[in-house]
C-alpha cells in the first residue's frame, strides 16, 4: 500500500485530531524515559490491510519506533494471532496507538469483506471491483484495501475513466450522442463505459461503439441475456446495483466479467484489532 500525498495529509489530520492538545493521561502517568514494546494482534478472523499507513503513523509520532510485522497486507489472520511487534518509548507508543488501530481496523475491515465477495464468486469468470463510494479522504487507502482482499479497482477518480451513467444520458440527449462526445473528448486508449438499464439501451451502446456495458439493476434472466449479447459484440460487461453476498454468486453465474460492489467501501464493518503495551 503506497502512501501518497493525500494519505500523508490524512495522517496529519488524524494525529492532529488526537494530539493537538497533547496526551495528558500518558504524560501524567508514564515517565518520559520509559521504553517498552507493544503487540498488535487480531481479535477476530480477518484479512490484514493498512501496514504502510500504520508504519507512517508510528514514524510521524516518533521516528525511533521500530516495528516487525508477522503478516503482510492480504494475509488471513485468526483470532488471537500476532500481527506485529513494536518497540520504542512508551509515551510514543501510547500516543500512536489509537490512530494506528483506527487505520488498521477500518482497512482490514474493507479487505475482509472484499475477500468474502471474492471467495463467493470463486470458479466463475467474474471479477469483484469497487466503486467511488468511499470515505472522503480515504479513497487511496480503501481501494488499496480492496486489492489486499483480492478485488480490483474501478475508477480512482472522475478523471481516470469514462463512465456514462443515466444522468449523463438523460440530461445529454441519449446514448449515441454521449458515446460520440466521449470518443471525441477522451484521451487515446481510455475505455468508454456506458450504463444501460435494459436490452434496448445495451444495443444502443453497442451500436454507438462503447467498450464496456454497465448492466444496472437487471434481474438475473435479463442479466444473463445482456452478458451474452455484450460478449457477442466484443464488449466487457459489468453488473451493478444492489449486489450482496447472498446474490453475488448468482450474478456471477450469469456470465458477466465484472461485478461492482459499493458495499466493499461504504458498508464494511471495522474488524477488531488491539495493541497491548508493556514497559521493557
Amino acid at each position: 500500500m503506497n502512501v501518497d500525498p493525500l494519505v500523508s495529509r490524512l495522517i496529519e489530520l488524524a494525529l492532529e485530531e488526537d494530539l493537538s492538545l497533547g496526551d495528558v493521561t500518558t504524560d501524567a502517568t508514564i515517565d518520559a524515559s520509559f521504553m517498552g514494546h507493544g503487540r498488535i494482534a487480531a481479535k477476530q478472523t480477518l484479512v490484514l490491510a493498512g501496514i504502510d499507513v500504520a508504519n507512517r503513523v508510528f514514524d510521524a509520532v516518533d521516528p525511533e519506533i521500530t516495528l516487525r510485522w508477522e503478516c503482510e497486507d492480504g494475509d488471513n489472520a485468526d483470532a488471537g494471532q500476532l500481527l506485529a511487534e513494536v518497540h520504542g518509548n512508551v509515551r510514543s507508543l501510547l500516543k500512536a496507538e489509537r490512530t494506528v488501530l483506527n487505520f488498521l481496523q477500518r482497512l482490514a475491515g474493507v479487505a475482509t469483506m472484499t475477500r468474502a465477495y471474492v471467495d463467493a464468486v470463486a470458479g466463475t469468470n467474474a471479477q469483484i471491483v469497487d466503486t467511488r463510494k468511499t470515505t472522503p479522504g480515504w479513497r487511496t487507502l480503501e481501494k488499496a484495501a480492496v486489492r489486499a482482499g483480492g478485488g480490483a479497482n474501478h475508477r480512482m477518480s472522475l478523471g481516470s475513466g469514462i463512465l456514462i451513467k443515466d444522468n449523463h444520458i438523460d440530461a445529454g440527449g441519449g446514448i449515441a450522442g454521449a458515446v460520440t462526445g466521449a470518443r471525441g473528448f477522451a484521451p487515446h486508449g481510455l475505455a468508454v463505459e456506458v450504463e444501460v438499464r435494459n436490452l434496448d439501451e445495451l444495443n444502443q451502446a453497442i451500436e454507438a461503439g462503447a467498450d464496456i456495458a454497465l448492466l444496472d439493476n437487471m434481474n438475473l434472466e435479463t442479466l444473463k441475456l445482456a452478458a451474452a449479447r455484450a460478449r457477442e459484440a466484443g464488449l466487457l460487461s459489468e453488473a451493478s446495483g444492489g449486489v450482496t453476498l447472498a446474490t453475488v454468486r448468482a450474478i456471477a453465474e450469469c456470465g458477466v466479467d465484472l461485478i461492482s460492489v459499493g458495499a466493499l467501501t461504504h458498508s464494511s464493518p471495522s474488524v477488531d484489532i488491539h495493541m497491548k503495551v508493556r514497559r521493557a
